[in-house]
Formats: C-alpha cells, sequence, structure tokens
C-alpha cells in the first residue's frame, strides 16, 4: 500500500501540482486495495486524513487527536510549529488553501467508497452464538470461517470496556490460537467442546461464530470487520 505521509500538505515542497501527484497516486493506490476487497489500513488512514483535513478548513489548526498513535506528542508538537509559521505566510497559505479545496471532494469520495465496501462485508457476514451463552461474555473464543476453503480461524477475545463522563466505549483484542479444518466430524459446536477440553481456565467459555457469505480478505478485511461486529453484538447483548 502507498502511503500519504501524516503531514502530507505542510511536508516538502508547497505547491499545488506537486501536493495534486501525491495525492492523486494515493488514492489511485487506495481504489486499487477496495477493488480487491481491501479495506485495511487504508481506509482508516483515508478517515484519518479527511478528518485532519476538516479541521484544517475549519480551524486553520492541526488536532493532535485525529493522528493515529504512531505520531508522538513530541512530532506534533514540531508539525504544529511548522504549521503555525506556514499560516503566516499569505502567499504560502493561498497554495494550502488550493490543495484543500481540490483534496477535500476527493477525500469524501474514497471515504465514501471505504464505507460502501465496509458495509457491504458486513451484511453479508453472519454472528451468532455457539452453544449456550454464560452471563459473562467479555472474554472467549471467536470462530472466524472465511468464504473460501473449510477451515475456521480460532481466536482467544477479550472485550475492555472504558467510558467518560458521556459515553461508554468498547475495545476488542484477539489473539489467534489456531487454524482446523471444519466439517461433519467438527461442527461449531464440537470444537467448542474441545477448546473446553484443552482449556480449564475457560469452562463454560462465550463463543461466537462469524461466517462470511462474500469473500473477502482476512486479515485486510473480514477480521476487522469481525472483530466490530462481535463488539456490536454482545454490546447488544449486555443493553
Amino acid at each position: 500500500m502507498q502511503n500519504l505521509p501524516i503531514n502530507w500538505l505542510t511536508e516538502g515542497l508547497i505547491d499545488f501540482e506537486y501536493k495534486k501527484y501525491l495525492l492523486l497516486a494515493y488514492l489511485q493506490n487506495a481504489r486499487s486495495e477496495f477493488k480487491q476487497q481491501r479495506l485495511y489500513p487504508v481506509f482508516s488512514d483515508l478517515i484519518m486524513h479527511y478528518r485532519n483535513l476538516q479541521q484544517v478548513k475549519e480551524h486553520k489548526k492541526l488536532v493532535y487527536e485525529q493522528f493515529p498513535k504512531r505520531i508522538s506528542r513530541a512530532d506534533f508538537e514540531k508539525l504544529e510549529l511548522v504549521y503555525e509559521k506556514i499560516v503566516e505566510d499569505d502567499e504560502t497559505m493561498k497554495q494550502i488553501e488550493e490543495i484543500l479545496q481540490f483534496a477535500a471532494p476527493l477525500f469524501v469520495n474514497a471515504v465514501d467508497a471505504g464505507k460502501e465496501l465496509y458495509e457491504f462485508i458486513e451484511k453479508h457476514l453472519e454472528i451468532s452464538p455457539v452453544g449456550i451463552t454464560p452471563m459473562y461474555f467479555n472474554e472467549g473464543y471467536l470462530f472466524l470461517d472465511p468464504y473460501y476453503g473449510k477451515e475456521t480461524q480460532v481466536y482467544l477475545y477479550q472485550i475492555t470496556i472504558f467510558q467518560n463522563t458521556y459515553e461508554k466505549y468498547r475495545g476488542i483484542h484477539t489473539h489467534l490460537l489456531k487454524t482446523v479444518r471444519r466439517g461433519l466430524s467438527l461442527t461449531h459446536e464440537g470444537l467448542k467442546v474441545q477448546l473446553v477440553k484443552e482449556n480449564r481456565e475457560l469452562p463454560n467459555p462465550a463463543t461466537f461464530a462469524a461466517v462470511a457469505k462474500v469473500p473477502c480478505p482476512v486479515e485486510h478485511s473480514l477480521l476487522p470487520i469481525a472483530k466490530r461486529s462481535l463488539v456490536k453484538y454482545v454490546a447488544s447483548m449486555a443493553a
């Protein structure tokens, strides 16, 4: 995947044609990823760039919270100082404004394309409990069945809950335990029984199966969407 630098607006030559070239190359690569049903990491990267673009347009300011975790506070402060100097330069700011006006609708279209692909895969992903679900379901097993082949990926999952004054958030961590062949001799229910025998620390684990109804890459689309879908499913059970 071709990345667009976090500080692409202020990095290097600030020239409309140059920035246009960088942006169009990046968006062409993003479209190529989507055509291959590959959502991540390009989709989250697009959203980050779009949100930052909106902040710059509305406030002429870079916002630390819009950047991914890989940028440190120190790096951000240096970036912000550079940007503040640019804002003070009228001629350079005209170039920035021209770039922003050109880039904004292109990012909207790209993000919309990513949303459409996400919703399509999510719509064709079936989440269901395996066996009896215990009262505690923030930890357990996730069985992931890709559309192709006859294998099930077995993940140990853990959902964490954190909240602020206004909202409650849920995050999820998964760990791949193994991949098994599924079939008449090994159903999801049978696999759950097998796991209980192997791991006595989870005698009655919450277990869910996520079955893909359309083909898509596991690492770059199916697993991230399955994780988010499981979080939503568990949240609805807890409501």
